[in-house]
Parts: structure tokens; sequence; C-alpha cells
């Protein structure tokens, strides 16, 4: 065992001729280990926050969506669809065509976002669970097209679920010159019936502005061709690894192609909350540098208490190098202790957070989709903030070590 680790073990443990120093290396033992608590559980609850977002989007958005790196659509090649269905971890591939457009229902207009989508779209994605109404998702038959729309659409429009009448949608005439004299014939015009059901997914992007509807109807009032699309949504099997089927997948569709994961769908949306964690991140390792400092306390005391102690060491042949790595080590080795307290205990409280909620959002908590704070730990989080405590620790006791020690050795010369 290194000499210097071995005796300030013994500092540490040992009885003290003055209590205030054990008192002081309790304190700071605490304060460090309640710094540490605080980063486990607030990045926790951030890693809670984004699992439950997650959850949200996989009601609508689909594990892998591949989209043309340049412009809106591209070209559907027969061939590279086989090819994407017959890989191992593709369990269903759909092709999905969409743009903005225009909706309008008893004088009332609102600016839409039409998704045309295949019959095999409730097998792409769970959009079933979301559905509320007594009709079914049904987005043609052989005489009609179906409206599939937000329920903040449909409040927006005033229609109801069972709307009587048809919406109307408005689209942009592609490729034709502009009438300034008929602006009406500037646009295509179709109907869209009710299907009996919205959809609810608790989220603004989706319930005000998004209606389902057949690929079919969506090419013929958004100007595209039988062949075009904008997107082609695939889900995966269970088991199989997102990272490697984006490559398997990206080794069919080439450069001109753009593939997405269900996160880089909502790049925007993980992006801020990265940095929120980030953010909280650095201010809770400030809070931490200030506990710390209770341990230059404890180690001032205990050097000054100790200084015989260093003078015999020295008579022995200890070096200056050899007395200073012993409270070195001394404060790394509290802060070590408060660390793995911190992490033992931040860990317990998010298991009760998890599985009891004891910490709800307030007394509004109806008004959000969970009750209680989520939780969800990661041992990447957990790694990081140990070494972060070890690191801070380290770094807050080393500079001042030098200088205390330094400056007493120097008097007893």
């Amino acid at each position: 065992m290194n000499l210097s680790f071995y005796i300030a073990k013994r500092y540490l443990f040992s009885k003290k001729s003055h209590q205030v120093i054990n008192i002081i290396s309790g304190v700071a033992i605490a304060g460090v280990a309640l710094a540490t608590i605080a980063m486990v559980c607030t990045l926790s609850v951030f890693n809670g926050f984004k699992e439950m977002v997650a959850q949200q989007f996989t009601a609508f958005d689909p594990d892998i969506k591949i989209t043309a790196e340049r412009g809106k659509s591209f070209t559907i090649d027969s061939l590279t669809c086989t090819k994407l269905r017959a890989l191992p971890c593709v369990a269903v591939a759909s092709i999905a065509v969409e743009d903005k457009a225009m909706a309008q229902y008893n004088g009332r207009q609102v600016m839409i976002v039409l998704k045309g989508v295949e019959d095999n779209f409730t097998a792409l994605t769970n959009i079933e669970a979301a559905l509320v109404g007594n009709g079914s998702f049904t987005l043609q038959d052989s005489i009609n097209s179906y409206a599939v729309p937000g329920i903040g659409l449909v409040s927006s429009l005033n229609s109801g679920i069972y709307h009587v009448a048809p919406l109307e949608i408005f689209a942009p005439k592609r490729r034709s010159k502009v009438s300034m004299s008929n602006p009406a014939s500037n646009f295509k015009k179709g109907f869209l019936h009710s299907s009996g059901v919205t959809f609810i997914m608790n989220q603004p992007k989706y319930d005000d502005h998004y209606i389902l509807t057949s690929a079919k109807f969506a090419r013929n009032i958004l100007g595209r061709k039988p062949n075009e699309a904008t997107s082609i949504e695939i889900k995966l099997n269970d088991g199989y690894n997102v990272a490697q089927a984006k490559r398997d997948i990206e080794s069919i569709t080439g450069s001109d192609f753009l593939v997405e994961d269900r996160y880089e769908q909502q790049k925007d949306v993980f992006k801020v909350m990265k940095i929120e964690k980030f953010i909280s991140y650095i201010f809770l390792s400030f809070i931490l540098l200030i506990a710390c400092f209770n341990i230059i306390g404890s180690l001032s005391m205990l050097i000054i208490e100790k200084r015989e102690n260093m003078e015999t060491l020295r008579s022995l042949g200890a070096t200056d190098d050899i007395i200073t790595n012993i409270f070195v080590f001394e404060g790394s080795v509290i802060s070590t202790i408060g660390a793995i307290g911190g992490i033992i205990i931040g860990l317990a409280a998010c298991l009760l957070q998890q599985k009891y909620g004891l910490l709800t959002l307030g007394d509004n908590a109806g008004d959000f989709i969970v009750s209680s704070y989520p939780v969800k730990v990661e041992m990447g989080d957990i790694l990081a903030i140990f070494g972060t405590v070890v690191a801070v620790g380290l770094t807050a006791v080393w500079v001042p070590v030098k200088i205390l020690t330094k400056r007493f050795l120097n008097k007893d010369q």
C-alpha cells in the first residue's frame, strides 16, 4: 500500500486531539454527498423527461425515416423498396406523402400538414392507441377519402369528430402559372369525409396541425406523381440495434437520402433537453466545488495539528512530496466517500420516486401527462458524476494543500 495513502487513511479515521476536526471532516463529507445526490437526482429527472417524450413520439413517428437529402420529395424506386423490405431488421416499410395545405369547414380556415399514408400505417406505428371516437382508422374506400385529424385541429375547425359535411382541402397547384385575376384557380380542391376518429398525441405539433389520409388523395391534391413520395417510414423488428439498422439502410439508399432515427427526427426538442441537462450539470459542478471548500478547512486544521508528525516523518526520511501527498490523499478520500455515499442515497431516492412518485408536479399535476417527476437512472451519468466529484475534490485541495504544507514545513526548518 502507498505510504502516503496509508497514513492519510489513518489520519481520517483516527481520533483527533481537537474534536472539531472530526466534525469539520464529517461536514465536508456531507457537503460533497449532498451535491452528489443533487447531481444524481437532477440528471435522472432529465433522463426521465427525455424517455417520457420519446414514448410520446412512438405513437406517431417511425423508428427510421428516410427523406431526400435535397428537396421535399423523391421518386420511389421499386427495387430500392424491395431491398429495404428484405432487410432482416425491417418489420414494416411504408411510403408517405406530406406537405402543407389548408383545411376549411363551415367557413373556418386553418393551415394544416396533410400526411398521406398507406394502409399499413397502423402496423408501422401505434396510432390506434391514440385514437378517440367510435369510428375506425379508415383512409379511403372505393368512393371517398377520409380524414383522421388531430384533436386540436378538430377544435380549431369546430368540426367535431363526426363532421357531417366533408372537410375542404386546398393546396397550391404545382408547376402552373399564378392567376391574379382568379386566385381560386391557383389552388386544387379536394374533400375528406369523417372517419369518426381523431388522434390525441398531447403534442401541439401533431394535434393542432396534422391530418392523416390516404397516400393516393395526398398525391392528387398536392400535385405529386404516382411514384413520388416525401418519405419512407420504417418499423424495426424487436431486438435490432438502431445504429446498425441505420447503417444497413444507408448502404441501400446511398448519400442522396437522409436516414434518421426517432431522436434525430425530433432533434430540436432533444437538443434543447440536452443543453438544459448540460447547463444543470455545470451549475451543480460549481455547487460541488463550493462544497469542497469544507475539505480545505478540514485539511488546514489537520495540517496544523500534525505539524509534529510531519517533522517526525521528515526525520525518518520522508520527502516533502510524500508529506504533501498525505493530505492530498486525505482530501481525495473525503471526496470519494462523499461521492459513493451521495450516489447510493441518490439512487435510493430515484428508486423511491420511480416506485411511489413522492415528488409531484404540484397542484396542477392533472394538467400534465404524468403527475410526478419521471426518473430514469443511466449508468453513464453515474460514472460521469463519480468522476466529476473525485476530480473536482482533488483539484480543489491540490493547490491549497501544496501551499499550506510547504509553508509549515519551511517553518519547521
